[in-house]
């Protein structure tokens, strides 16, 4: 990315979010354009697919919160987008008046100790500001010629996955099917037709920058002769029309790590879409999606289970048999438990690395609706014997109902 893209470009009113949005928003604002120009709804349309890049290329710089404060950093130092670099600091420099173009590189380059200092010129003060160092000085045309033509890392790629509830517990192995840019097969990423290569430029001599002059100042900025790669193709690969990138469908097999959560984002370093000319491929994000279970909840590491008992296994206790994910296992209820207790089965929740959740089952007093006349007659003789299980509440009701005050 060159300066000049900090400077003009604005990543907000490409995601349409404001310059105060958080993470959050970012990332919602993000989704939703992908998902709506992404080209696999879009085949054939050449403006979505272009501000499928541009959506792209504005997350990724405002989704890393180091860019991003690089990004605000340059915006508020030449004005904000462009306006204020094009038309000159309020009131100008000492020095730049009549009217004669102004390169910064001569402040910084004399406040830097003459001549000798000046070799980095505008650059080495974007270099400074966005932590280059080492080598080409951050910038510098030396450094914009090793940019253009060395290797680039490929851009991260989000998909989505979505999971069975027993999945994202215990952890599978999926197949996912994507759209993303790739290397072209006809050209290998040349850009041009097979037989042919391409050849260094002669307006920017390979550099991939030009120089111009505007108002009071210098500007560098990509040559339009190569579109900044210092290489011009006289005869275009019919794939990828001379980009060297193609829109390309690859399946590849992914490992979901157990104890996943629905709407987690895993990071798949190096999954993402392959790099330029040697470079890195970038980092494959995957969304999981989870599907809820007929019988078990979550919470946190643990698994949850409610399961029904009679009136009699809750006075008596009784040993059952419950299910797991991946077994069953035998479950002792302790005589008078109440309806809606919660017993623990220790490390039969969650796999995890220290340990494992636990199974929380909830038992819960099965009433029946109907009763033969003989069962009725049994309830009825057991409530006789049993007594009342209230007398406290039934003794304070009473006292409230004859006191001073009551209504009869």
């Amino acid at each position: 990315m060159s300066t000049r893209d900090f400077i003009e470009k604005d990543y907000y009113a490409a995601l349409g979010v404001s310059q105060k949005a958080d993470a959050a928003e970012i990332k919602k604002a993000y989704r939703k354009l992908a998902r709506d120009l992404h080209p696999d709804k879009n085949p054939g349309n050449t403006d979505a697919e272009a501000r499928f890049k541009d959506v792209s290329e504005a997350y990724d710089v405002l989704s890393d919160p180091k860019r991003r404060g690089e990004y605000d950093d340059a915006r508020r130092l030449f004005g904000g987008g462009g306006a204020g670099a094009r038309a000159g600091f309020p009131g100008g420099f000492p020095g730049a008046g009549g009217g004669q173009p102004f390169d910064l590189g001569d402040l910084f380059g004399q406040a830097a100790g003459g001549a000798g200092a000046r070799a980095g010129g505008l650059g080495d003060l974007f270099g400074g500001l966005f932590g280059g160092g080492g080598g080409a000085a951050p910038g510098s045309a030396r450094a914009r010629s090793q940019a253009a033509s060395g290797p680039a890392r490929g851009q991260d790629v989000e998909t989505e996955a979505t999971l069975s509830f027993e999945e994202s517990v215990l952890g599978v192995t999926v197949p996912l099917r994507m759209q993303s840019p790739g290397t072209c097969p006809t050209c290998t990423g040349t850009g041009a037709r097979p037989g042919t290569s391409p050849h260094t430029c002669e307006v920017c001599g390979g550099a991939g920058v030009t120089s111009r002059s505007q108002g009071a100042f210098a500007f560098s900025e990509p040559c339009r002769a190569c579109r900044g790669t210092g290489q011009v193709v006289d005869d275009p690969c019919p794939t990828c029309h001379g980009d060297g990138v193609t829109t390309q469908t690859r399946t590849i097999t992914v490992r979901i790590p157990s104890g996943v959560k629905d709407g987690q984002r895993i990071r798949l370093a190096g999954k993402g879409a392959p790099g330029r000319r040697g470079g890195p491929a970038g980092d494959l994000f995957v969304v999981v999606h989870v599907s809820d279970h007929d019988l078990f909840g979550r919470k946190g590491d643990d698994l949850t289970l409610t399961v029904p008992i009679t009136f009699p296994e809750a006075v008596l206790g009784t040993t059952l048999t419950v299910p797991t994910l991946d077994a069953n296992v035998t479950l002792k209820v302790p005589a008078g438990t109440a309806s809606g207790r919660t017993l623990r089965v220790r490390g039969r929740g969650v796999p995890g690395r220290g340990r494992n959740g636990d199974l929380l089952v909830t038992v819960e007093v099965a009433v029946p609706q109907r009763l033969s006349a003989e069962a009725e007659r049994a309830v009825k003789t057991l409530d006789a014997e049993l007594g009342d299980p209230r007398p406290q509440i039934t003794a304070a009701a009473q006292a409230r109902s004859t006191g001073p005050g009551s209504v009869r």
